[in-house]
C-alpha cells in the first residue's frame, strides 16, 4: 500500500517509537451527560489529542463535558461567523480596516468612504448590493440593485484607487493574489494566516455566508495561529480536504502544539487519528451500547487493542 494516506499513516505509526510524556493533565471525573457511563478521562496537556469512536458513541458528549469543567476552552467548529453578506474573510480577520486606512492615506479622505457599512455604500440598498421584496403569497424576491449593480459601493466611494484599483477590485482579489499586492505587514500577517490553513483560492471579499461548514473553521483558526497557551476544540477539522491539504492543516496543528497549546480534536479520517499524541477511542458501539473508553494511548498502542473498532481500522489502513 503506498498511496498518500499510506505513507502518513505509516509514518506516525511504524516510524515514531518516541514515548508519550507530559506534565500536566485536565481531568474529566464521572462523566454522565447523555450516554456517557459515568466516565473519568484524563487528556493530557501541550500535546493533540483525538477522540475518536463510531457514530453516537459519545465524543460530542464528552466534549461538551470538558467544555463545562474549562469554560476557557476555545470551540473551533463549522458554525457560521456571520449570516450577512457584509461578513467576509478581511473584515473578520480585521485586515478590512487596514485596507481603508491604505485607500484613505492614498487618497486623502476619510475611511468610512470605503466602508459599505458607512459613507461609502450605496444608499438604495444599503451596501447589500441587492433589494429584498416581500411577497403576499409567495417567497421573498432578490433583485440586483439598480442604482449600483450590485457593487455595494457608491460611485464616489469607487473612483478612488490604490496601486490603480478601487475598493472593490482589491475585495475581488484571491487572498493569495493579495498577498503579491499588498506590502504592508499589518495586513500580509493575516492574510498569511489564511494561506497557511488553505484558503488561498477565497477572495477577500467572498460572503461568509456562501462558504463551506470546513471554511468557516479553517477561517476561524486562521485567527488563532499566533496564540501559546490556549486550548482548542475541533470538531471533525478534516471535512472536505484532500490529502494534501490535511497535511497543511496537520502540520498547522502541530505548530501550535509546539507554541504549548493543547488541541484536542474529533475526527474519523485515519490520517488524523495517525498523527495525534494521544487517543482517547469511545464504543463499543453507539448509543445506549456507547459511551465507555475503550482505549487511552498512543496510535502505536491502538493498533494493538482487540476491543477498539478505530485500531481495527487504522491497523488495516497499514
Amino acid at each position: 500500500m503506498d498511496t498518500p494516506t499510506a505513507k502518513v499513516l505509516q509514518e506516525k505509526v511504524v516510524l515514531n517509537k518516541t514515548p508519550l510524556t507530559w506534565d500536566d493533565t485536565f481531568i474529566i471525573k464521572n462523566a454522565k451527560l447523555h450516554n456517557l457511563k459515568n466516565i473519568t478521562v484524563e487528556i493530557p496537556k501541550g500535546v493533540l489529542t483525538a477522540i475518536t469512536g463510531v457514530a453516537g458513541s459519545g465524543k460530542s458528549s464528552l466534549c461538551e463535558e470538558f467544555i463545562k469543567k474549562n469554560p476557557k476552552v476555545i470551540t473551533i467548529n463549522q458554525k457560521p461567523i456571520g449570516t450577512s453578506v457584509r461578513s467576509n474573510p478581511a473584515t473578520y480577520t480585521g485586515i478590512m480596516d487596514e485596507i481603508r486606512k491604505e485607500f484613505a492615506k492614498k487618497n486623502n479622505v476619510s475611511a468610512s468612504l470605503f466602508s459599505f457599512n458607512s459613507k461609502g455604500r450605496c444608499e438604495v440598498c444599503k451596501g447589500t448590493g441587492h433589494i429584498v421584496y416581500d411577497m403576499a403569497f409567495a417567497e421573498s424576491v432578490k433583485v440586483v440593485c439598480e442604482e449600483c449593480q450590485g457593487h455595494r459601493y457608491n460611485k464616489k466611494a469607487l473612483s478612488y484607487k490604490y496601486k490603480n484599483k478601487n475598493i472593490e477590485e482589491v475585495l475581488d482579489l484571491t487572498i493569495e493574489e493579495a498577498m503579491s499586492f499588498f506590502k504592508e505587514e499589518k495586513i500580509r500577517k493575516p492574510i498569511q494566516c489564511l494561506v497557511d490553513v488553505g484558503l488561498g483560492y477565497l477572495t477577500l471579499g467572498q460572503s461568509t455566508n456562501t462558504m463551506s461548514g470546513g471554511e468557516i473553521q479553517r477561517i476561524k483558526l486562521a485567527s488563532e495561529l499566533h496564540k501559546e497557551g490556549q486550548t482548542y476544540i475541533l470538531d471533525e477539522p478534516s471535512t472536505g480536504l484532500h490529502t494534501k491539504d490535511l497535511q497543511r492543516l496537520l502540520g498547522l496543528l502541530k505548530k501550535m502544539v509546539d507554541q504549548n497549546n493543547t488541541i484536542i480534536i474529533i475526527d474519523h479520517r485515519l490520517e488524523m487519528i495517525a498523527q495525534a499524541d494521544y487517543i482517547i477511542d469511545l464504543g463499543h458501539s453507539g448509543g445506549s451500547e456507547g459511551g465507555e473508553v475503550v482505549f487511552k494511548g498512543t496510535p502505536e498502542e491502538i493498533i494493538h487493542c482487540k476491543e477498539s473498532k478505530t485500531g481495527a481500522y487504522l491497523k488495516q489502513a497499514l
